[in-house]
This record gives structure tokens, C-alpha cells and sequence, in this order.
């Protein structure tokens, strides 16, 4: 069988193989490629495996031999799914292989608020200790996690994997509803919010929570706390955040993911020079790729498949 990967390099990074696949057929690994390459790529092909490239109903129709559809991630919304069902093609994600990549990163933006590394290396390395009239300086207030409160919204394997590193730092959590979930004992997020010193965003991203995080979400937020956002870029209102900085409501604001992504050169977020520039860290949707991350995801990618091939489920959306 003809096997296409059609987005490789973001997975692989050029420091692992698909090798794996190569076991179950003949197989064509192609670092990115562009809308207008898409159908010539995967003319022929058995099985199609993305992580960002969009296989909508058009491109589905105009590929007959298709059987499978294998996402190189979790969330499916690149594939159209009530297409591939129509048809019958099987289609696979990988769940949970970035949990523990994703959640240390959750902790990297506290840290990165409440102690200021960074920061205080910058002016080390300025010279400011040396000149130092004493033998410690600090450039922002330093807090301690310890009795303060977290508010998750979304808890699955990654939102759970939170609730336990914050207990570590001995942190009260507080696990919010969210939009269109019937999942009992969760907070409403109009009481969870006003109390909480950080807020992390681990939902999925649907109608009822795009724009999660608008105007009434933020002023229901305790002045002076943190925003974290490493679920998808589109639960934020990005003019609502913006203002919210502007106005000096939140003491800061860690995302990873934007709603456009690469996000264009002019992106305020990502402006230097922004008065809040000094309050918002943003990453380039990093909080999946550590190497082990990674690692899982490219065995499980060839498990699915080869579980296809065996007349099996594992994973299976579609």
C-alpha cells in the first residue's frame, strides 16, 4: 500500500525516522507540503497522514483509493470527518502523548511570572549585580505558588497532569465547566474565575468554546492574576486579551498558540514594543514537542495503522 506523510518535519524534526511505517507498505515522507501540491502528492495513496495539512470534503472526493486518514496529533479538526465517514475511510489521532510535555510547559510560564529568571539573568549579565549596592536585587515581585489558587478549564489527561504538578507546589485547584460539557463537579466559571491566581485553558476547541476567554471571561478574572492558554489559539478573543493587558487587568498571560498560526509579522501579540510586552510570553506551539513527546507520537502514529491493517480500533474517531 501507498503510505503519504504529508506534513512531517513539525513531528520528526529531522531527528527521527518514520521507519516504523515502512514495515506496512511503501512509504512517502514530505517535510510540508502546500495546498496546490496536496492531490498530486496523494494520488494512489492507501492511507494519508497529517498533522496540520487540511484534507477537506473536496480533497477526499478527488481521492478514491483512500481508506485511512492517520492525524499526527490529538485534535481532528484539520480532516473533515463526516466526509471520510460517508465514504468509509478510517481515520486515527494519537491522545495523550504530549501530556507531560504539555504540562511542564503550563509551569515554565508560572515560574516565568511569579520568579522572573529570565529577567534577573538578563540584568546579571548586564552588569547590574556588580554594581549592586547590596547583595541580592529583584526586578519584580517574587511569590511564592504555595496557598495560591488555580482554576483549570478542561480536565482531561493534560488539565489533570496540571492539577497534580500544582498540588506539588502546594496549590489549590479549582477544576471550571466548560461550554457544552455535562461533566458534574465543576465549578461555574463565574465563581472559579474571581478567586483564582491562575487560570490554564485545556479544552477542547468547539462552537461553545471558541472564544472562551472574551471580555466577560477576563473581568470575571481576579485583577492581577495569569492566563495561560496551551490549548488552541481560537478559546482566546485576541482584541479581548489585548485590551484586557492594556488595561493592566491581568499580571500576565503565557500562550502558546495563536489563532492564526504562523501568526502574520504585525501580530500585537508578538510586538516588542508593546507597553505589555513585558506581561505576555508567547511560544511557538511548543508545548507539544519535546523529544519524548515526539517519540510517542511517531510510534503510536505507525500502531494505528498497522492496528487498521489488522482489521483493529486502536484510536480510532472514525
Amino acid at each position: 500500500m501507498k503510505i503519504v506523510v504529508l506534513d512531517a518535519f513539525a513531528a520528526d524534526q529531522g531527528q527521527l525516522s518514520w521507519e516504523a511505517l515502512g514495515e506496512l507498505g511503501h512509504v512517502e515522507v514530505y517535510p510540508r507540503t502546500a495546498p496546490e501540491d496536496l492531490l498530486k502528492r496523494a494520488e494512489g495513496a492507501a492511507a494519508l497522514l497529517t498533522n496540520k495539512v487540511v484534507l477537506d470534503a473536496a480533497v477526499i472526493e478527488a481521492l478514491p483509493e483512500l481508506k485511512y486518514v492517520g492525524v499526527v496529533a490529538t485534535g481532528t479538526n484539520v480532516v473533515d470527518l463526516e466526509a471520510c465517514r460517508a465514504r468509509g475511510i478510517a481515520v486515527t489521532n494519537v491522545p495523550g502523548y504530549s501530556t507531560h510535555s504539555v504540562a511542564q510547559l503550563v509551569f515554565a510560564y508560572v515560574l516565568h511570572f511569579t520568579h522572573g529568571v529570565a529577567l534577573h539573568d538578563a540584568r546579571v549579565k548586564r552588569g547590574d549585580w556588580a554594581w549592586s549596592e547590596d547583595f541580592m536585587f529583584t526586578t519584580q515581585p517574587l511569590l511564592e505558588l504555595a496557598g495560591r489558587a488555580i482554576t483549570i478549564v478542561g480536565m482531561g489527561a493534560i488539565g489533570r497532569a496540571v492539577r497534580d504538578i500544582a498540588h506539588a507546589f502546594g496549590m489549590t485547584v479549582m477544576a471550571a465547566s466548560v461550554p457544552g460539557s455535562s461533566t458534574p463537579g465543576r465549578a461555574p466559571l463565574e465563581d472559579a474565575l474571581p478567586g483564582s491566581d491562575v487560570v490554564s485553558l485545556h479544552c477542547p476547541l468547539t462552537p461553545q468554546t471558541k472564544h472562551l476567554v472574551g471580555s466577560a471571561f477576563l473581568n470575571l478574572m481576579k485583577p492581577g492574576a495569569i492566563l495561560i492558554n496551551t490549548g488552541r489559539g481560537a478559546l482566546v478573543d485576541e482584541p479581548a486579551l489585548l485590551a484586557a493587558l492594556a488595561g493592566g487587568r491581568l499580571a500576565g498571560a503565557g500562550l502558546d498558540v495563536l489563532s492564526v498560526e504562523p501568526p502574520p509579522a504585525d501580530h500585537p501579540l508578538t510586538d516588542a514594543r508593546a507597553p505589555w510586552a513585558s506581561r505576555l510570553v508567547v511560544t511557538p506551539h511548543i508545548g507539544w514537542g519535546a523529544l519524548e513527546s515526539r517519540r510517542r507520537l511517531e510510534r503510536v502514529v505507525a500502531d494505528n495503522l498497522a492496528s487498521f491493517l489488522d482489521g483493529g480500533r486502536l484510536n480510532r474517531v472514525v
